[in-house]
């Protein structure tokens, strides 16, 4: 066929290259409750306009975010984008080449991704910021990855309050580089002693705050136990908007610094692309993976932008490359960077004082809600409850009644029990009060 150039023939010996006698092989990773067996129930072919209809008639199954009221979280929010974001980058100065190799045409490209540098740097209380990882899943576990490099230890402890997803990341990069990984049971109630399992063996030790169930940790303690013992402390966060109000990492004795920033310019999109912030110490820079830009002079004095050690990147010492990551999610940071500096300091303090208060107001109402318990003194958008039955019926029958009620626990840790009844519930500024109380409405009608 036209566009299916290789033989029966190529293709065998293409297996027996790799070793595997049978193309299933390949897919063996793959769990078999996420293949499709033989090809889907669709027309061979179709005219544009039938496929067009019949595409946008399956798409209106989905329950859009922005129509009913939507609390989902635990990792992807939904904020308002000005309009403004959008517009501007579509600029030509900007939206330029994929890689800034040849700084003399691509300025636009490179001042943008130091401003961006520059903005996480200052939101995370941190020396430097590379110019972005792929999501904040991957930016965790390039942070152990690079801690182990900087403490010639391998060992990470990682909370029982990291998102199961980063947690899941590292663990399959960590056994594929032959690392030790160790992580605490889950944390609902956010009591975890994670002080008692530093030990001189561990490389670093992996916090999020706020857990992926909505605690705010204090980090300062584990800083200290942690480097006592010389390992380093790495902070993860999930939602950046907190990062409007609650303490910086960096001022808490972090050493490195990551998280998702899809909150700020960059809509839910139905799961990406992201765009994973890296901010770390100074001393650690030669360390840090991925892409970084410095500012410079030309040859005539005036101010300029290029990549910096660029050494670090795969495409210059692939086999002494620092990272896995040889990319960066540009048109994601230069969302970020835009949404961030139309909000300035002022507005991120107010729209994060904003998704606070709302999430208090939410909390209130549904503690008021017969046999459901909220289990967070501390909390920022983003909170847990105990329901009196498994959260996921809960939220499909929630959704019945048109309110997109949070992420039932079991999604997320599939297999214990002790989670099923857990909802994560998180209320930002595009939800209203006739919002939160249309939430607390439907799920008394459902657990009645």
């Amino acid at each position: 066929m036209r566009y299916l150039p290789l033989s029966d023939a190529d293709r065998a010996d293409m297996m027996a290259r790799v070793g595997v006698s049978d193309i299933n092989e390949i897919f063996a990773d793959i769990p078999a409750s996420a293949r499709i067996e033989g090809l889907l129930d669709l027309p061979s072919h179709q005219g544009e306009a039938a496929v067009e209809r019949d595409l946008s008639r399956m798409a209106a199954r989905n329950v859009a975010a922005g129509s009913v009221p939507f609390f989902v979280g635990a990792g992807a929010y939904r904020h308002h984008v000005p309009a403004t974001v959008d517009h501007l980058i579509q600029r030509s100065e900007f939206l330029t080449s994929y890689t800034p190799y040849q700084p003399e045409i691509t300025q636009g490209t490179l001042q943008y991704l130091f401003e961006f540098q520059t903005q996480v740097a200052a939101l995370t209380g941190m020396d430097v910021a590379n110019a972005s990882m792929y999501d904040g899943s991957t930016g965790t576990a390039e942070a152990v990855l690079m801690a182990h490099r900087v403490t010639r230890r391998n060992k990470a402890v990682l909370s029982g309050g990291l998102h199961p997803q980063y947690r899941q990341v590292v663990e399959g990069l960590s056994a594929q580089a032959g690392d030790r990984t160790q992580a605490l049971a889950a944390d609902p109630k956010g009591t975890e002693d994670i002080l008692a399992v530093i030990d001189d063996e561990t490389s670093c030790v992996v916090v999020q705050s706020p857990s992926v169930y909505g605690h705010l940790i204090d980090l300062a303690p584990i800083a200290e136990k942690a480097h006592a013992h010389g390992a380093l402390l790495i902070a993860v966060f999930t939602e950046v908007v907190s990062l409007g109000l609650v303490e910086p990492a960096g001022a808490q004795g972090a050493d490195i610094v990551v998280g998702e920033g899809q909150s700020i310019g960059n809509g839910l999109t139905f799961g990406g692309p992201y765009v994973g912030l890296f901010a770390t110490r100074q001393k650690y820079v030669r360390q840090m993976p991925g892409r970084l830009c410095g500012e410079t002079v030309d040859a005539n004095g005036k101010r300029g932008f290029v990549l910096t050690l660029s050494t670090r990147e795969q495409h210059i010492r692939r086999d002494k490359a620092t990272s896995n990551i040889c990319t960066n999610s540009g048109l994601c940071c230069l969302a970020f960077t835009i949404h961030m500096s139309l909000l300035g300091g002022n507005g991120l303090s107010r729209l994060a004082r904003i998704n606070h208060a709302n999430a208090v107001q939410l909390k209130g109402l549904l503690a008021g809600v017969p046999g459901v318990t909220v289990l967070n003194d501390t909390f920022f958008n983003e909170f847990t409850v105990e329901l009196p039955k498994p959260a996921a019926g809960v939220v499909e029958a929630l959704a019945e009644k048109g309110v997109l009620g949070g992420v039932p626990m079991s999604r997320l840790e599939p297999g214990k029990a002790e989670l099923e009844n857990l909802l994560v519930v998180a209320s930002t500024e595009v939800n209203s009060d006739e919002d939160r109380a249309a939430f607390a409405a439907a799920l008394k009608e459902v657990l009645a």
